[in-house]
């Protein structure tokens, strides 16, 4: 297979080229590499390049550049290079100190991270004892916002906000391989894999499933519990002609959760029609034949775009991460000849490079710090208060859930 470098597509080769190369080798080994190869070549002539693909390495992959050896590779690469013209050393201190300011927000984001998984991580089964108390004691969402649109929107901060702090190094190091061969030792043995923010959207797409069942199952009515249903399904279409897929796809997760799917009464009293076509946009058929078909059209929307708001693709993740999951394990990485599988890390490189260009669009909706302390920080019921939560609202069904009914309001409210 060639690769045409066209002087338009040479950043997104560096792309490639990195993600092969971290697959294969770690950071240092790649440093250590060109130090010996480059150097030794006329600076004078590969210089430009070599200054490109270290602007790229650091804009791309910084968090390989934490580790003080990798400083230290980058700092001696820097003090060969730079003599050989002056106007090096102005890019190369410009890089240094861009390096310097993205790992220092790098590190406040990741503060931040732990202190809403915190306080996002709020669980109170005892509210469920809130039900028979009027007035309501504990906030619901529609007393915070009430409007879908306005919501959706708030979502889709969220949403941008965790996709802004992913970089593409995370996929590549939840994926590594150590023996590009076999594929069956894990790499970098001796490093800590660095994939906490993409470990936190997956964190947050759960937490929005949850609270959306909280948020259901809580009210002690059936007429304010089919209300809620039918603001969450209103969310999830403003959700999907934003293309905020992630949201849309925890909100139907949350509504299809058993505790909430097994209230009949309550859905019986629900205007359900909008909420079967979601469904429908989501449904796992055909490898979620339906859902690409849609993230294409939005693509495209976005690749068109004259506004912010009209670029915005946010996908539905945790298939993203399973299509390239499936992707590295189902391609080997070397060809039967021992040459690199450069086909397959295109692809990765395609996959990667798409959600790269969506992950940078800024939200064009005005915050609302309200609505999103609310989101972060609503307590939420666990699974056994979901269940028991929903027996509340409606009784068991049979003698199965009477006992697990019985179980719950023992363990959880101290009932019998």
């Amino acid at each position: 297979m060639k690769l045409l470098l066209v002087p338009n597509h040479f950043s997104n080769f560096l792309l490639l080229l990195l993600a092969t190369a971290m697959k294969l080798w770690n950071g240092s080994e790649i440093v250590r590499y060109y130090l010996g190869k480059w150097i030794a070549a006329k600076v004078r002539k590969f210089g430009p390049k070599i200054l490109q693909l270290l602007t790229e390495w650091t804009e791309t992959f910084p968090t390989d550049f934490r580790d003080e050896t990798m400083v230290g590779h980058l700092k001696d690469f820097i003090h060969r290079i730079a003599p050989c013209d002056e106007a090096y050393w102005k890019t190369m201190n410009q890089m240094l100190q861009k390096l310097s300011q993205r790992l220092a927000l790098m590190s406040k984001g990741e503060e931040s991270i732990v202190k809403v998984s915190l306080n996002a991580s709020s669980i109170s089964d005892k509210l469920v004892a809130f039900k028979t108390k009027p007035p309501p004691i504990q906030k619901d969402i529609l007393s915070i916002c009430n409007d879908p649109y306005t919501l959706a929107q708030q979502l889709t901060h969220v949403e941008l906000e965790h996709l802004s702090r992913i970089g593409p190094e995370e996929f590549v190091q939840a994926f590594v391989q150590k023996d590009p061969l076999d594929g069956t030792q894990p790499c970098f043995s001796d490093q800590k894999k660095k994939t906490s923010n993409l470990e936190a959207y997956v964190r947050w797409f759960n937490r929005l499933c949850y609270l959306v069942a909280t948020e259901i199952c809580m009210p002690a009515k059936k007429k304010q519990r089919a209300q809620v249903i039918e603001f969450f399904i209103d969310v999830a279409r403003e959700c999907f002609n934003i293309g905020n897929f992630n949201s849309l796809m925890a909100i139907i997760s949350g509504m299809n959760m058993t505790p909430v799917s097994r209230l009949k009464k309550t859905w019986s009293k629900a205007k359900t029609a909008k909420f079967f076509i979601l469904e429908h946009q989501m449904d796992p058929t055909g490898n979620f034949y339906n859902y690409r078909t849609a993230l294409r059209g939005a693509a495209h929307r976005s690749r068109t775009a004259n506004s912010n708001r009209e670029k915005i693709v946010i996908p539905f993740f945790s298939l993203l991460i399973k299509d390239i999951y499936f992707l590295n394990e189902g391609c080997a990485n070397r060809l039967p000849n021992g040459h690199v599988n450069f086909e397959k890390f295109v692809e990765l490189a395609r996959q990667v490079g798409e959600f790269m260009t969506w992950k940078q669009v800024e939200c064009p909706f005005e915050e609302d710090q309200a609505i999103l302390h609310y989101l972060h920080t609503a307590p939420i019921f666990s699974e056994d208060g979901l269940y028991l939560a929903s027996y509340e609202s409606e009784s068991p069904e049979n003698q199965v859930e009477k006992d697990r009914w019985k179980a719950l309001r023992s363990n959880v409210l101290g009932k019998t």
